[in-house]
Protein backbone atom coordinates (compact mmCIF):
# COMPACT_ATOMS: atom_id res chain seq x y z
CA UNK A 1 0.00 0.00 0.00
CA UNK A 2 1.39 3.15 -0.87
CA UNK A 3 2.18 5.44 1.34
CA UNK A 4 1.21 9.39 1.61
CA UNK A 5 2.31 12.26 -1.09
CA UNK A 6 5.53 13.49 0.22
CA UNK A 7 3.80 16.82 0.95
CA UNK A 8 1.49 15.44 3.00
CA UNK A 9 3.97 13.18 4.98
CA UNK A 10 5.94 16.66 5.58
CA UNK A 11 3.17 18.17 7.21
CA UNK A 12 2.37 15.46 9.24
CA UNK A 13 6.10 15.27 10.70
CA UNK A 14 5.94 18.87 10.69
CA UNK A 15 2.82 19.13 13.46
CA UNK A 16 3.58 15.95 15.21
CA UNK A 17 7.08 17.46 16.06
CA UNK A 18 5.38 20.74 17.07
CA UNK A 19 2.50 18.64 19.72
CA UNK A 20 5.58 16.20 20.76
CA UNK A 21 5.61 18.17 24.14
CA UNK A 22 1.81 18.09 24.93
CA UNK A 23 0.38 16.12 27.36
CA UNK A 24 -2.15 13.33 26.60
CA UNK A 25 -5.70 14.60 26.55
CA UNK A 26 -4.69 18.35 25.58
CA UNK A 27 -6.74 20.39 23.51
CA UNK A 28 -5.09 21.76 20.07
CA UNK A 29 -6.92 24.01 18.31
CA UNK A 30 -6.40 24.67 14.70
CA UNK A 31 -6.35 28.58 13.73
CA UNK A 32 -8.04 28.15 10.02
CA UNK A 33 -9.27 30.96 7.30
CA UNK A 34 -9.70 28.10 4.47
CA UNK A 35 -6.43 29.21 3.06
CA UNK A 36 -4.20 26.70 1.77
CA UNK A 37 -1.78 26.87 4.32
CA UNK A 38 -4.12 26.41 7.30
CA UNK A 39 -6.39 23.82 5.40
CA UNK A 40 -3.15 21.37 5.07
CA UNK A 41 -2.60 22.35 8.92
CA UNK A 42 -6.08 21.64 10.09
CA UNK A 43 -5.54 17.98 7.59
CA UNK A 44 -2.47 17.46 9.12
CA UNK A 45 -3.12 18.33 12.83
CA UNK A 46 -6.35 15.99 12.67
CA UNK A 47 -4.62 12.78 11.14
CA UNK A 48 -1.71 13.35 14.06
CA UNK A 49 -3.57 14.93 16.81
CA UNK A 50 -5.41 11.48 17.83
CA UNK A 51 -2.43 9.35 16.95
CA UNK A 52 -0.67 11.50 19.52
CA UNK A 53 -3.67 10.98 22.12
CA UNK A 54 -4.71 14.78 21.73
CA UNK A 55 -8.25 16.20 21.09
CA UNK A 56 -8.29 18.57 17.76
CA UNK A 57 -10.61 21.26 17.02
CA UNK A 58 -10.05 24.36 15.09
CA UNK A 59 -11.47 27.85 15.47
CA UNK A 60 -12.54 30.12 12.18
CA UNK A 61 -12.10 34.01 12.52
CA UNK A 62 -14.53 35.84 10.53
CA UNK A 63 -13.08 39.55 10.00
CA UNK A 64 -15.94 41.03 8.19
CA UNK A 65 -14.24 42.81 6.14
CA UNK A 66 -15.30 41.50 2.76
CA UNK A 67 -18.23 40.93 1.27
CA UNK A 68 -19.25 37.32 1.63
CA UNK A 69 -16.70 36.89 4.60
CA UNK A 70 -19.55 34.24 6.35
CA UNK A 71 -20.03 32.39 3.84
CA UNK A 72 -15.97 31.89 3.43
CA UNK A 73 -15.96 31.40 6.78
CA UNK A 74 -18.78 28.61 7.61
CA UNK A 75 -17.03 26.59 4.69
CA UNK A 76 -14.23 26.36 6.40
CA UNK A 77 -15.49 25.09 9.73
CA UNK A 78 -17.44 22.75 7.45
CA UNK A 79 -14.39 21.76 5.87
CA UNK A 80 -12.52 21.25 9.38
CA UNK A 81 -15.56 18.57 10.68
CA UNK A 82 -15.33 16.80 7.32
CA UNK A 83 -11.84 16.09 8.71
CA UNK A 84 -12.62 15.20 11.73
CA UNK A 85 -12.07 18.26 14.27
CA UNK A 86 -14.01 18.85 17.12
CA UNK A 87 -14.94 21.16 18.41
CA UNK A 88 -15.13 23.82 15.37
CA UNK A 89 -16.45 27.62 15.87
CA UNK A 90 -16.95 30.35 13.90
CA UNK A 91 -15.89 33.87 15.94
CA UNK A 92 -16.87 37.28 14.47
CA UNK A 93 -14.47 40.53 14.72
CA UNK A 94 -14.56 43.83 14.61
CA UNK A 95 -11.61 44.22 12.41
CA UNK A 96 -11.62 48.10 12.29
CA UNK A 97 -9.18 49.99 14.39
CA UNK A 98 -5.66 51.74 14.63
CA UNK A 99 -2.57 51.15 12.40
CA UNK A 100 -4.08 50.45 9.12
CA UNK A 101 -6.19 47.31 7.96
CA UNK A 102 -3.49 44.61 7.89
CA UNK A 103 -2.95 45.86 12.12
CA UNK A 104 -5.59 46.25 12.95
CA UNK A 105 -6.95 42.97 11.12
CA UNK A 106 -4.21 40.61 12.89
CA UNK A 107 -5.00 42.41 16.03
CA UNK A 108 -8.63 41.58 16.36
CA UNK A 109 -7.68 37.60 14.97
CA UNK A 110 -5.00 36.91 17.91
CA UNK A 111 -7.50 38.40 20.48
CA UNK A 112 -10.34 36.06 19.10
CA UNK A 113 -7.60 33.21 18.73
CA UNK A 114 -6.63 34.20 22.40
CA UNK A 115 -10.27 34.37 23.46
CA UNK A 116 -11.08 31.12 22.11
CA UNK A 117 -8.40 29.12 23.51
CA UNK A 118 -9.00 30.19 26.98
CA UNK A 119 -12.60 29.44 26.92
CA UNK A 120 -11.98 26.11 25.45
CA UNK A 121 -8.82 25.18 28.08
CA UNK A 122 -6.84 24.28 24.94
CA UNK A 123 -2.82 23.80 25.33
CA UNK A 124 -2.06 24.77 21.84
CA UNK A 125 -3.33 26.92 19.13
CA UNK A 126 -1.52 26.25 15.74
CA UNK A 127 -0.93 28.51 12.86
CA UNK A 128 -0.07 27.78 9.56
CA UNK A 129 2.59 30.51 8.68
CA UNK A 130 4.76 29.20 6.20
CA UNK A 131 8.70 29.42 4.84
CA UNK A 132 7.45 32.23 2.47
CA UNK A 133 5.47 34.52 5.44
CA UNK A 134 8.86 34.08 7.72
CA UNK A 135 10.64 35.65 4.98
CA UNK A 136 8.37 38.40 3.94
CA UNK A 137 7.98 39.24 7.78
CA UNK A 138 11.99 39.37 8.48
CA UNK A 139 11.88 41.76 5.20
CA UNK A 140 9.48 43.90 6.33
CA UNK A 141 11.32 44.41 9.70
CA UNK A 142 14.56 45.05 7.85
CA UNK A 143 12.29 47.60 5.61
CA UNK A 144 11.44 49.30 8.84
CA UNK A 145 14.90 49.54 10.41
CA UNK A 146 14.03 47.40 13.70
CA UNK A 147 16.23 45.55 15.50
CA UNK A 148 17.32 42.04 15.44
CA UNK A 149 13.95 40.86 17.70
CA UNK A 150 11.53 41.77 14.85
CA UNK A 151 14.59 40.61 12.47
CA UNK A 152 14.03 37.18 14.06
CA UNK A 153 10.82 36.80 13.19
CA UNK A 154 8.29 34.55 13.87
CA UNK A 155 9.23 32.30 16.84
CA UNK A 156 8.15 28.83 15.91
CA UNK A 157 6.74 28.14 19.36
CA UNK A 158 6.13 30.95 22.02
CA UNK A 159 3.53 29.88 24.59
CA UNK A 160 0.37 27.97 23.62
CA UNK A 161 1.28 29.43 19.83
CA UNK A 162 2.78 26.87 17.35
CA UNK A 163 3.54 27.47 13.98
CA UNK A 164 4.64 23.94 12.45
CA UNK A 165 4.58 24.69 8.81
CA UNK A 166 7.84 27.35 9.50
CA UNK A 167 9.88 25.22 7.36
CA UNK A 168 7.92 24.16 4.56
CA UNK A 169 6.73 26.78 1.39
CA UNK A 170 3.63 27.80 0.61
CA UNK A 171 3.64 25.54 -2.17
CA UNK A 172 3.70 22.77 0.11
CA UNK A 173 0.71 23.55 1.54
CA UNK A 174 -1.13 24.00 -1.39
CA UNK A 175 0.38 20.47 -2.80
CA UNK A 176 -0.81 19.14 0.57
CA UNK A 177 -4.58 20.14 -0.36
CA UNK A 178 -4.19 18.80 -4.06
CA UNK A 179 -3.35 15.58 -2.42
CA UNK A 180 -5.88 15.37 -0.58
CA UNK A 181 -8.53 16.89 -2.36
CA UNK A 182 -9.19 19.69 -0.24
CA UNK A 183 -10.49 22.88 -1.75
CA UNK A 184 -8.84 26.00 -0.57
CA UNK A 185 -10.01 29.68 -1.05
CA UNK A 186 -6.96 32.58 -2.06
CA UNK A 187 -7.54 35.28 -0.12
CA UNK A 188 -7.89 38.55 -2.61
CA UNK A 189 -5.91 40.71 0.12
CA UNK A 190 -2.69 38.64 -0.50
CA UNK A 191 -3.05 39.48 -4.63
CA UNK A 192 -1.01 42.44 -5.54
CA UNK A 193 -3.93 44.42 -6.86
CA UNK A 194 -5.96 42.86 -3.60
CA UNK A 195 -8.96 45.58 -2.57
CA UNK A 196 -7.36 46.22 0.61
CA UNK A 197 -4.62 49.34 0.61
CA UNK A 198 -2.93 51.44 2.68
CA UNK A 199 -3.99 54.91 3.67
CA UNK A 200 -2.20 56.39 1.07
CA UNK A 201 -3.07 54.10 -1.56
CA UNK A 202 -0.98 51.74 -1.73
CA UNK A 203 -0.59 48.17 -1.80
CA UNK A 204 -0.48 46.36 1.48
CA UNK A 205 2.79 45.68 2.91
CA UNK A 206 2.84 42.06 2.79
CA UNK A 207 1.40 41.56 -0.38
CA UNK A 208 3.87 44.43 -1.84
CA UNK A 209 6.95 41.95 -0.46
CA UNK A 210 5.44 39.10 -1.58
CA UNK A 211 4.42 39.96 -5.25
CA UNK A 212 7.35 42.77 -5.87
CA UNK A 213 9.91 42.66 -3.65
CA UNK A 214 10.51 39.12 -3.08
CA UNK A 215 10.88 38.26 -7.13
CA UNK A 216 13.23 41.33 -7.46
CA UNK A 217 15.80 39.63 -4.62
CA UNK A 218 15.50 36.25 -6.24
CA UNK A 219 16.20 37.64 -9.35
CA UNK A 220 18.73 39.59 -8.71
CA UNK A 221 20.76 37.08 -6.02
CA UNK A 222 19.32 33.52 -7.40
CA UNK A 223 16.67 31.28 -6.02
CA UNK A 224 16.98 30.27 -2.54
CA UNK A 225 16.25 33.96 -0.96
CA UNK A 226 13.19 33.17 1.42
CA UNK A 227 14.73 30.23 2.60
CA UNK A 228 18.51 32.38 3.45
CA UNK A 229 15.94 34.73 4.61
CA UNK A 230 14.20 32.23 7.10
CA UNK A 231 17.65 30.73 8.24
CA UNK A 232 18.83 34.41 8.97
CA UNK A 233 15.84 34.65 11.10
CA UNK A 234 16.39 31.25 12.80
CA UNK A 235 20.17 32.15 13.55
CA UNK A 236 18.70 35.52 15.31
CA UNK A 237 16.34 34.31 17.26
CA UNK A 238 18.55 32.03 19.08
CA UNK A 239 20.86 35.11 19.73
CA UNK A 240 17.90 36.79 20.87
CA UNK A 241 16.68 34.63 23.47
CA UNK A 242 20.53 34.48 24.74
CA UNK A 243 20.32 38.27 25.45
CA UNK A 244 16.55 38.48 26.53
CA UNK A 245 17.95 35.68 29.35
CA UNK A 246 21.21 38.15 30.37
CA UNK A 247 19.02 41.04 30.33
CA UNK A 248 16.34 39.37 32.10
CA UNK A 249 19.07 39.05 34.81
CA UNK A 250 20.45 42.38 34.81
CA UNK A 251 17.17 43.96 35.51
CA UNK A 252 16.83 41.46 38.49
CA UNK A 253 20.08 43.12 39.37
CA UNK A 254 19.08 46.46 39.17
CA UNK A 255 15.81 46.15 41.28
CA UNK A 256 13.66 45.84 38.16
CA UNK A 257 10.58 43.47 39.76
CA UNK A 258 9.45 39.71 37.67
CA UNK A 259 11.34 40.59 34.74
CA UNK A 260 10.08 37.37 32.71
CA UNK A 261 10.45 36.52 28.79
CA UNK A 262 7.36 37.39 26.85
CA UNK A 263 5.46 34.83 25.37
CA UNK A 264 3.11 36.76 23.05
CA UNK A 265 1.90 35.10 20.07
CA UNK A 266 3.14 37.85 17.37
CA UNK A 267 6.01 39.66 19.34
CA UNK A 268 7.32 40.70 15.39
CA UNK A 269 4.50 41.39 13.21
CA UNK A 270 2.71 43.52 16.44
CA UNK A 271 5.98 45.82 16.76
CA UNK A 272 5.83 46.40 13.27
CA UNK A 273 3.19 48.94 13.00
CA UNK A 274 5.03 52.42 13.62
CA UNK A 275 6.87 50.19 16.21
CA UNK A 276 10.31 51.33 17.23
CA UNK A 277 13.51 49.34 16.46
CA UNK A 278 13.68 48.94 20.57
CA UNK A 279 10.16 48.20 20.82
CA UNK A 280 10.50 45.08 18.39
CA UNK A 281 13.71 44.23 19.75
CA UNK A 282 12.74 43.95 23.70
CA UNK A 283 11.20 40.44 24.34
CA UNK A 284 10.54 41.12 28.24
CA UNK A 285 7.66 42.03 29.99
CA UNK A 286 7.04 42.79 33.53
CA UNK A 287 3.53 41.45 34.67
CA UNK A 288 3.45 42.15 38.22
CA UNK A 289 5.79 43.33 41.30
CA UNK A 290 7.20 41.36 43.54
CA UNK A 291 5.23 41.92 47.20
CA UNK A 292 8.02 43.94 49.84
CA UNK A 293 10.25 45.12 46.85
CA UNK A 294 11.82 47.88 47.81
CA UNK A 295 12.43 48.80 44.33
CA UNK A 296 8.88 49.20 43.80
CA UNK A 297 6.48 52.30 45.39
CA UNK A 298 2.74 52.49 45.01
CA UNK A 299 1.81 55.83 43.53
CA UNK A 300 -1.37 55.37 43.37
CA UNK A 301 -1.53 54.76 39.46
CA UNK A 302 -1.79 52.05 37.42
CA UNK A 303 1.39 51.56 37.16
CA UNK A 304 3.58 51.45 39.71
CA UNK A 305 7.17 53.49 40.38
CA UNK A 306 10.19 52.14 39.15
CA UNK A 307 13.54 52.10 41.17
CA UNK A 308 16.63 50.59 39.55
CA UNK A 309 20.12 50.57 40.60
CA UNK A 310 21.69 53.41 37.99
CA UNK A 311 25.59 51.94 39.17
CA UNK A 312 24.17 48.22 37.77
CA UNK A 313 22.72 49.46 34.60
CA UNK A 314 26.22 51.54 34.07
CA UNK A 315 28.64 48.42 34.58
CA UNK A 316 26.23 46.69 32.07
CA UNK A 317 26.76 46.18 28.26
CA UNK A 318 24.94 48.89 26.36
CA UNK A 319 23.19 45.58 24.42
CA UNK A 320 21.94 44.51 27.63
CA UNK A 321 21.21 47.81 29.52
CA UNK A 322 18.92 49.15 26.52
CA UNK A 323 17.00 46.24 27.05
CA UNK A 324 16.39 46.83 30.57
CA UNK A 325 15.55 50.09 29.70
CA UNK A 326 13.07 49.63 27.62
CA UNK A 327 11.35 47.44 30.11
CA UNK A 328 11.71 49.60 32.46
CA UNK A 329 9.73 52.05 30.72
CA UNK A 330 7.16 49.92 29.53
CA UNK A 331 6.51 48.61 32.88
CA UNK A 332 6.16 52.29 34.21
CA UNK A 333 3.32 52.69 31.89
CA UNK A 334 4.77 53.93 28.41
CA UNK A 335 3.08 52.01 25.62
CA UNK A 336 5.64 50.05 23.94
CA UNK A 337 4.22 51.43 20.39
CA UNK A 338 4.94 55.15 21.49
CA UNK A 339 8.16 54.16 23.37
CA UNK A 340 11.08 55.09 20.37
CA UNK A 341 15.14 54.83 20.58
CA UNK A 342 15.82 58.44 21.34
CA UNK A 343 13.55 57.92 24.22
CA UNK A 344 16.00 54.91 25.25
CA UNK A 345 18.56 57.45 24.76
CA UNK A 346 17.48 59.76 26.66
CA UNK A 347 16.81 57.23 30.11
CA UNK A 348 20.62 56.14 28.93
CA UNK A 349 22.06 59.10 29.50
CA UNK A 350 20.72 59.72 32.85
CA UNK A 351 22.49 56.25 33.64
CA UNK A 352 25.78 56.73 31.49
CA UNK A 353 25.89 60.36 30.66
CA UNK A 354 25.02 61.85 33.92
CA UNK A 355 25.85 65.82 34.46
CA UNK A 356 22.61 67.00 36.36
CA UNK A 357 20.20 67.10 34.08
CA UNK A 358 16.24 67.26 34.69
CA UNK A 359 13.89 64.84 34.28
CA UNK A 360 13.15 62.82 31.09
CA UNK A 361 9.45 63.21 29.54
CA UNK A 362 8.33 59.64 28.08
CA UNK A 363 5.11 58.47 26.32
CA UNK A 364 2.04 57.47 28.54
CA UNK A 365 2.81 60.62 30.51
CA UNK A 366 5.90 58.74 32.31
CA UNK A 367 8.30 60.40 33.88
CA UNK A 368 12.31 59.58 34.81
CA UNK A 369 14.63 61.13 36.67
CA UNK A 370 17.98 60.37 38.71
CA UNK A 371 18.36 60.54 42.52
CA UNK A 372 20.58 59.21 44.92
CA UNK A 373 22.19 56.76 42.18
CA UNK A 374 18.92 55.44 41.34
CA UNK A 375 16.87 55.72 38.34
CA UNK A 376 13.23 56.56 38.39
CA UNK A 377 10.38 55.93 36.68
CA UNK A 378 6.58 56.78 37.39
CA UNK A 379 3.50 58.08 35.86
CA UNK A 380 2.96 60.95 38.68
CA UNK A 381 5.71 64.01 38.29
CA UNK A 382 8.36 63.72 41.19
CA UNK A 383 8.36 66.70 43.60
CA UNK A 384 12.41 67.06 43.79
CA UNK A 385 14.45 65.38 41.37
CA UNK A 386 17.90 66.58 42.11
CA UNK A 387 20.28 64.11 42.40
Amino acid sequence: MAGPAPAVAAARVAVRAALADLPAGSLVLVACSGGADSAALAAATAFVAPRAGLRAGAVVVDHRLQEGSGRVAEAAAAMCRRLGLDPVEVRVVDARGPGGPEAAAREARYAALEEAARDADAAAVLLGHTLDDQAETVLLGLGRGSGARSLAGMPAAAGRWHRPFLGLRRRDTEAVCDALGLQFVDDPTNAPDGPWRRADGGPLRRAAIRHRVLPVLEEALGPGVPEALARTAQRLQQDEDYLSAAAAKLAHAAGLPTPTLTDSPLPSERSLPGASSLAAESSLAAESSVPGDSSVADTGADRPEVSLDAVVLEEAHPALRSRVLHLAARTAGCPPGALAAVHVAALDALVTAWRGQGPVDLPGAVTAWRRCGRLNLARRGPRDVSE
